[in-house]
């Protein structure tokens, strides 16, 4: 395995999860489609990977003050029981309907972010400005 391909897929996988924006899916798709590993084994490399990408994430974030802890907390602790039911799943499922179901989510979600709207108020928002608390200095 070429390694300027894994470090550009684990930088770039670590860029895009720190943004939100589905960091773990490109490394599911280069784990799976470039280094032929089966979906069930580059789902555990994610969880993996995921772990220390969140933490700095979680503190670069929260020192900006760009948490809502309101919202993030029950999301949080019912996210947890999304994760043992899809990791239940995942150990059920036959391999390659979990790669196909893996797939038509990415797919449906790319068509959603390209035709959504963004929200009311998010256009030319500043990165560090919460949408519903005004910043107090």
């Amino acid at each position: 395995m070429n390694w300027m391909i894994v470090a550009l897929a684990g930088v770039l996988s670590g860029i895009l999860g720190a943004m939100g924006l589905g960091g773990g899916g490109v490394l599911i798709i280069y784990l799976t489609l470039i280094a032929n590993m089966e979906q069930p084994l580059a789902q555990g490399i994610n969880l993996i990977f995921f772990i220390p990408s969140a933490v700095i994430a979680l503190i670069l974030y929260a020192r900006k003050k760009m948490i809502d802890w309101g919202s993030a907390l029950p999301a949080a602790a019912l996210g947890l029981i999304g994760a043992w039911l899809g990791s239940w799943l995942s150990s059920i499922l036959n391999r390659g309907l979990l790669g196909k179901i893996f797939g038509g989510f990415l797919l449906l979600m790319g068509i959603w972010q390209l035709f959504s709207k963004p929200p009311s108020g998010a256009k030319g928002q500043k990165p560090n400005s919460h949408p519903q608390k005004k910043n107090k200095k």
